[in-house]
């Protein structure tokens, strides 16, 4: 059994920050890439940052600029800081994370339950 963990959201004025974490527990060998998309009702989910175990991120071109995504591999958590935030960032955030449980593991994709952001202008 693999979890993920999300906090951080909340209600925050137009151009102010918030901070996202997520944390992994449970049966795992290694986490590689981690990330969060966003899903606005009655739209496809997006990506907006994600981050590899090496630290490559990449970004949506939206929040660039205004987003960081860094990870903690000790304790296989990552964090989403967003600042300068946006009515149009206004979502439910889901933090996801392609875990292997063992060597050679082709792994699988696991997702938090979500977290919603207000921004209100």
């Amino acid at each position: 059994q693999v979890q993920l963990v999300e906090s951080g959201g909340g209600l925050v004025q137009a151009g102010g920050s918030l901070r996202l974490s997520c944390a992994v527990s449970g049966d795992i060998f290694v986490v590689n890439a981690m990330g969060w998309y966003r899903q606005v009702p009655g739209k496809q989910r997006e990506l907006v940052a994600s981050i590899t175990s090496d630290g490559t991120t990449n970004y949506v071109d939206s929040v660039k600029g205004r987003f960081t995504i860094t990870r903690d591999n000790g304790k296989n958590t990552k964090f989403l800081q967003m600042n300068s935030l946006k009515p149009e960032d206004t979502c439910v955030y889901y933090c996801y994370a392609h875990v292997l449980m063992y060597w050679g593991d082709s792994g699988m994709d696991y997702w938090g339950k979500g977290t919603l952001v207000a921004v209100s202008s």
